[in-house]
């Protein structure tokens, strides 16, 4: 029985994690490829999974989670640990974006462990918004994002770089338009894999507590099939709810914006797991950076007003605490009802 739970708590897990925290690495992605068949996209990020979730597999010993669960040891699952996973469901569905590391990882974790956990989520959030925030005051110097890549003035680095590849009959067939066009989405789709590389490589571990820390080859290809169909499901359906709070933000929908984005976020994401093996908020780190972004925006604009900025802010901080309330007290809930057993 207790295998059976084990299992099926791994699978609701498995869709609840990927359907709320993957829009936070793919959603800048998808909302500027609108027009590309959403199966090519769901290809490119089953792909990715797979490759980064198999590595993981043979480099750990047959442990999926990239080392992140050192400090949660295995245990055997009942049917209260499935409390988590099925609020998290309700509160994607919601479009609220909780944090799953908190939440699933809650109620399996010691308490010193929830508070390193807590500690590298809010310096992370921190971090995030204040390298967004100086990234975007330093690079709107250099290239203004609302311009379009149909901009015909061969100025700055694409401009010297389209030249120079002209000059050496490189690109003969394209005019600069198109260059740049080819240029920003062939860079979009490196910095989607590499957000998505770094995005796996934390919150796998989220899904795979559910799981004996070490699985075999025929468990491994059983993941990553179920993995890879819940990946076309939320492609098919948009992205679902959680995406609408990637759309309300400036220029996301553009690809030299969404490509910024992914960098950054990719890059914080990368040094956070370089630090320690311990888990952290995914979401705090992306809701930070999207804040500094639009605050540094906000600054640099001589039509928006500071004021207008906080309401966006607030419901996002908002949504964050409230996602934080709920997770403490299902861990809360969950350690209750494990005592009385």
């Amino acid at each position: 029985m207790d295998q059976f739970l084990s299992i099926f708590f791994f699978l609701l897990a498995s869709y609840s994690v990927i359907a709320n925290d993957s829009i936070q690495t793919l959603g800048t992605w998808m909302s500027s490829n609108r027009k590309t068949p959403w199966y090519y996209l769901a290809s490119f990020a089953a792909l990715g999974l797979i490759l980064t979730v198999s590595y993981s597999w043979f480099a750990n010993n047959g442990d999926i989670s990239y080392g992140r669960l050192e400090k949660i040891p295995y245990i055997e699952v009942h049917w209260y640990h499935g409390i988590a996973p099925v609020v998290l469901i309700l509160m994607t569905r919601m479009g609220i974006p909780v944090s799953t590391s908190f939440l699933i990882l809650a109620t399996f974790a010691s308490s010193v462990v929830l508070e390193s956990m807590l500690l590298k989520s809010i310096i992370g959030y921190g971090v995030s918004a204040v390298t967004a925030y100086l990234f975007w005051i330093a690079i709107s110097k250099v290239l203004d994002e609302k311009k379009s890549i149909r901009d015909n003035s061969q100025t700055g680095f694409i401009g010297s770089l389209y030249k120079t590849l002209k000059r050496k009959g490189i690109v003969k067939k394209l005019n600069y338009k198109e260059f740049q066009k080819s240029y920003w989405s062939s860079l979009q789709w490196v910095s989607t894999g590499f957000l998505w590389w770094s995005w796996l490589t934390h919150d796998v571990a989220n899904i795979s507590v559910f799981l004996p820390r070490q699985i075999s080859g025929l468990q491994l290809i059983l993941i990553l099939v179920f993995f890879t169909s819940v990946i076309f499901f939320i492609f098919r359906e948009g992205g679902g709810k959680i995406q609408g709070i990637v759309l309300t933000k400036t220029n996301t929908k553009y690809v030299r914006s969404a490509t910024i984005i992914d960098f950054v976020y990719a890059a914080i994401l990368f040094f956070f797991k370089e630090v320690n093996s311990i888990p952290m908020s995914t979401t705090w780190v992306f809701i930070g950076l999207l804040t500094g972004r639009e605050m540094a925006i906000t600054t640099l604009s001589k039509h928006r007003k500071i004021k207008n900025l906080f309401p966006i802010i607030r419901n996002d901080f908002g949504k964050l605490v409230l996602g934080m309330t709920v997770s403490v007290l299902v861990a809360l809930a969950v350690n209750y009802i494990a005592s009385k057993y």
